[in-house]
């Protein structure tokens, strides 16, 4: 039997296709009754057992986050205005419940008295994990806060989401709302062939005459790195670094709702006596404290400044012998550092282009997760939320199965920029001992291939590609029962990214990109002295790169823990935090913190140094597969086993010490990054 409402059916896969904005309130209806009673019977249950207490509470939950996450899921892919409004009239209700569960003193009591009891005494590290994870949640909530403070908390948590979901929608539409026709193709030099193609089919679709350009990746990228017209590179840089700002519609001005942000998380964390929120935030990572972050952010910077000051001095010299670009400007260090990379390796990311054709990038991703831990990919059917989303399943030897994927992988208008992974349904081992097996989306942002060709993927969005599928396993892969620890549940922010950097490491292996490429044309694949020519220009201004993520975490860390509102400006923090670590310094008017929406909609708030943290683990794991080239299978098995399966239910720093034997050490990121 149909059940009417799609998101109140748990049966199989979600049913996409029948899913409507209208579905939404009254699935919540009865989804937010069914988790409050399911709070009520618990916060009552004598004796407090695993099975009496925990096992029904997750079942009520799960049911209610995993039809919202649904909701949550086809808004950042297919944005209608019945959909957003769907989401947001709805958030409130969600958030309520969700501070309203973490402030809960009776559950508090009832899993205090579970820890204490001899049930307790003989769990397994999961169960354990849980019980510890959950009693530092609820203090984390404000469970242990009197009356006033609690409501004060839940209102500004509820805030706090609505502003989050406004942020990320005021960028999306500011995205969308940008475009430019272009008349003369004298305008387009240099454009590739494939986004001119696109850009003229949506002129076309527009009823216009010539090509639309918008500021989706697709497009922008290409204009930015090989649009030789220096004017039309700067008439798009400048509307992209304004957009969600006060020089746009004032409607979609991000400005006032980061003000309220910080000032709300600044709020938060001292109702909870943290002297900051980065205090707050670093309490569930692997870091100890604000200042070792930034120790760390600072002692990586202090390495990296020089050789990123090489880079730019001689990307200077360049533009001016060799392009005549006297004064290097934001709008050119794209164009003029692709022009370097040919002149000095001979190398074009374009040419490299037209090797990585999406089947056989895909053929080539499913070969090294078979390689690496004897799995394979099999397509499959599923009901989809768009025609271009594609359906996987993961299968192990025995042809069993392990979890299943979708997989979005082009930009189009109502989707939000950026790449994703996302858990649509979590492992879970259930009472009667039948699994519950995960489901994850993969989404990207790549152009589609024109004119009946495939796509084609600059080895960036291949690394990107790879970089997802890592936090997807990370997800299918995980051998843990309990929801709040299984695949990335529970596992420490900073150290998320560790799986998804370390898969990026196999797009530079010769053995695997010969499996990945076939050129678009000829069907050839990449030559080895194109490969050699691509490894030599690997870590072409990698100083620079490296700066610039600091860049970005020094200021989200040091914006959530010294900023003062009333003596300064988010814009001026910017500016210092240049000052010390930065060698390209945007124009005044570029506004990239009201488009920054990692730290205001996305979850790294305090927590973006997480991506260079966890490089310094990708890079030492990544290194025990080089220094044993011919245990391929059998170093994977270790990392499944050690890292990999164990999702939350043990510390990272354990999980990385069982693989690797010691601590992490930052040599092999020096040395992959050409720094050491």
């Amino acid at each position: 039997m149909t059940v009417a409402n799609p998101l109140l059916d748990f049966s199989g896969l979600p049913r996409f296709e029948a899913i409507r904005p209208e579905h939404v309130a009254p699935a919540l209806d009865v989804l937010l009754a069914q988790a409050e009673a399911a709070v009520s019977a618990a916060e009552q249950v004598q004796p407090v057992t695993w099975q009496t207490f925990v096992t029904p509470l997750d079942d009520a939950t799960e049911r209610l986050w995993r039809a919202w996450g649904l909701v949550g899921h086809l808004q950042g892919v297919v944005n209608t205005p019945e959909l957003r409004e769907a989401y947001n009239s709805n958030l409130p209700r969600v958030t309520r419940f969700a501070s309203a569960l973490g402030q809960n003193l009776a559950l508090y009591r009832q899993y205090q008295a579970l820890a204490a009891s001899t049930e307790a005494a003989g769990f397994d590290e999961a169960r354990r994990k849980v019980l510890d994870n959950t009693l530092r949640d609820f203090r984390l909530g404000g469970a242990e806060l009197d009356a006033d403070a609690q409501q004060r908390f839940s209102a500004i948590k509820e805030e706090l989401s609505a502003l989050s979901a406004k942020f990320s929608q005021n960028v999306l539409d500011a995205t969308d709302a940008w475009s430019l026709i272009v008349e003369d193709p004298a305008r387009l030099a240099g454009v590739p062939d494939d986004v001119k193609a696109a850009a003229r089919a949506a002129a076309e679709k527009d009823g216009k005459v010539g090509w639309k350009l918008t500021l989706q990746m697709p497009c922008y990228l290409p204009v930015q790195t090989w649009g030789e017209d220096r004017d039309l590179r700067e008439i798009m840089y400048r509307a992209s670094a304004q957009r969600a700002s006060e020089f746009g519609d004032d409607a979609l001005d991000n400005g006032g709702n980061i003000d309220r942000i910080l000032a709300l998380r600044a709020e938060l964390a001292a109702l909870l006596g943290f002297d900051s929120y980065a205090d707050y935030s670093v309490a569930t990572k692997m870091a100890s404290d604000p200042a070792e972050v930034l120790g760390f952010l600072r002692d990586l910077a202090a390495r990296a400044k020089p050789f990123a000051a090489k880079d730019r001095a001689e990307l200077e010299q360049f533009a001016r012998e060799h392009l005549g670009i006297d004064s290097l400007q934001a709008w050119d260090l794209a164009f003029a550092a692709d022009r370097m990379k040919q002149a000095r390796y001979s190398y074009s990311e374009q040419e490299v282009k037209q090797y990585f054709t999406e089947p056989k990038v895909l053929g080539g991703l499913f070969s090294v997760i078979e390689q690496l831990y004897g799995l394979r990919v099999q397509e499959d059917n599923a009901p989809v939320w768009h025609e271009d989303v594609r359906f996987f399943r993961l299968v192990d030897a025995q042809g069993a199965l392990v979890g299943q994927f979708y997989l979005d992988l082009y930009a189009r208008e109502g989707k939000r920029g950026g790449a994703w992974m996302d858990d649509c349904r979590n492992r879970r081992e259930r009472a009667d001992g039948s699994v519950q097996t995960p489901l994850v989306y993969l989404v990207c942002n790549f152009g589609r291939g024109a004119d009946g060709k495939p796509a084609t993927f600059s080895h960036n969005e291949v690394t990107t590609l790879f970089h997802e599928m890592g936090h997807g396993l990370h997800q299918l892969l995980t051998r843990i029962g309990e929801l709040g620890v299984a695949g990335i549940n529970g596992v420490e922010w900073d150290a998320v990214e560790l799986p998804s950097q370390f898969m990026e490491n196999f797009c530079w292996e010769w053995d695997h990109l010969q499996g990945m490429t076939s050129h678009v044309e000829t069907g050839e694949p990449l030559p080895r002295a194109l490969y050699e020519r691509m490894l030599a220009a690997r870590n072409f201004h990698s100083g620079m790169a490296t700066v610039r993520q600091l860049e970005f975490g020094l200021f989200d860390m040091l914006l959530h823990s010294q900023f003062e509102a009333a003596q300064d400006s988010v814009l001026a923090l910017l500016e210092r935090v240049r000052a010390e670590v930065a060698v390209n310094h945007p124009p005044s008017w570029n506004r990239f913190p009201h488009q920054f929406s990692h730290i205001f909609a996305g979850g790294y708030a305090a927590g973006y140094y997480s991506y260079k943290w966890a490089e310094v683990l990708s890079a030492d794991a990544y290194a025990a597969f080089e220094e044993a080239p011919q245990a391929l299978a059998a170093t994977g098995a270790r990392f499944r086993d050690e890292v990999l399966s164990r999702g939350g239910s043990r510390p990272a720093a354990e999980n990385f010490k069982a693989f690797r034997g010691r601590a992490p050490q930052i040599d092999a990121l020096l040395r992959h990054s050409g720094m050491a």
